[in-house]
């Protein structure tokens, strides 16, 4: 039986850093200890003002390619953004063309946040489980600097740019699901851009609060908490016994990197050793759709994720929407010290 694997991941994080020194000096009242330590960050990369999500998709799958990697490979492109270039057409396509990737192949974009990685993995297992490709390009890239003021300091020292390329390709070994979702569309107003899309003003959705800051885009951090706390552990229940493991069986909790302040409340409500949940937020901030693979990548150089790790992809956020999945790491990739790109082999 024709199964799914993850393969090889590469992601790309735009030139210019945004660091906390800069922001205590923005903001008052603010310090640069105080920032990284609720929100767990100390930098973030922001897009230049002419660079795209797709600019960053490309990039991102760019390296991947250069790592064994053909686009002559690729028998289908998922693009998961919330900023395409377009209304239409889809930026699938035209990443399509700008790589190279062969015209037989299939393309499209998805508009999901925070639990997009999982979606589009699910998306990219069905793809491969029917016959209809054997390799799938999944890229996440997100730019949510662009709907940020630069005085909305509640935003600002939060999210990060960045983008991610996952190739999902056939394999005779099970490692991929089950999967679990769920969807809460009357928590739209809790977090999400006020502008730009075809619903005239007067009919579109609106702030539950009063919008502090005059970005396009609004959160209300404290529900989305409280969403996070009721949703994450009934969907962790409902993996273990769907894969039946139980808890001990896992190794590694995949979660949505949101703020550590988020990851902190999750360890607790679910009774987790901290080991079990790692971060990758200090470097790059939220980075939405990214946050996933780019922990993935990271644990894989570090020798953490390494095949035989039983582990729970766990994405929740904008929608409101959450969705889960049980995964065996399968890929050997190994890594003399942790970050040097120099010194890692991986295999073929």
């Amino acid at each position: 039986m024709i199964q799914a694997q993850i393969a090889k991941i590469a992601y790309y994080l735009p030139k210019e850093v945004l660091g906390n020194q800069e922001l205590a000096r923005l903001y008052s009242g603010w310090t640069v200890e105080s920032i990284e330590r609720k929100l767990g960050v100390r930098t973030r990369h922001i897009a230049a003002k002419d660079e795209t999500a797709s600019d960053m998709a490309v990039k991102a799958a760019e390296k991947l390619f250069e790592r064994g990697v053909s686009p002559g490979d690729i028998d289908f492109i998922l693009l998961c953004t919330q900023e395409p270039d377009y209304f239409l057409p889809t930026s699938a396509c035209l990443i399509q063309d700008r790589l190279g990737i062969p015209k037989s192949s299939g393309a499209f974009d998805f508009n999901l946040g925070c639990s997009g990685f999982v979606y589009g993995l699910a998306l990219a297992d069905g793809l491969i489980r029917s016959a209809a490709a054997r390799r799938v390009l999944l890229v996440t890239a997100e730019t949510y600097s662009k709907y940020i003021d630069p005085s909305d300091r509640s935003l600002r020292t939060i999210f990060g740019d960045g983008a991610a390329a996952t190739l999902v390709e056939a394999s005779d070994v099970p490692s991929i699901g089950p999967f679990v979702f769920g969807t809460d569309g009357s928590g739209a107003d809790t977090l999400l851009v006020t502008e730009g899309g075809a619903r005239p003003p007067a009919e579109a959705i609106q702030p539950r609060k009063r919008k502090r800051w005059p970005s396009s885009l609004y959160m209300d951090g404290p529900e989305l908490v409280k969403f996070s706390l009721d949703v994450v552990p009934p969907m962790v229940e409902r993996l273990l016994q769907e894969s039946s493991w139980t808890r001990d069986d896992v190794d590694i909790y995949l979660m949505h990197q949101a703020t550590t302040f988020m990851l902190d409340h999750l360890r607790q409500r679910l009774d987790l050793d901290g080991e079990k949940v790692p971060e990758a937020l200090r470097d790059y901030g939220n980075t939405v759709s990214s946050t996933i693979p780019i922990l993935m990548r990271d644990l894989r150089l570090s020798g953490r994720l390494r095949p035989g790790k039983r582990t729970l992809m766990i994405g929740f956020g904008v929608g409101l929407s959450w969705a889960g999945c049980a995964w065996t790491e399968t890929w050997e990739c190994r890594a003399a010290k942790a970050g040097d790109e120099s010194a890692w082999t991986e295999a073929a």
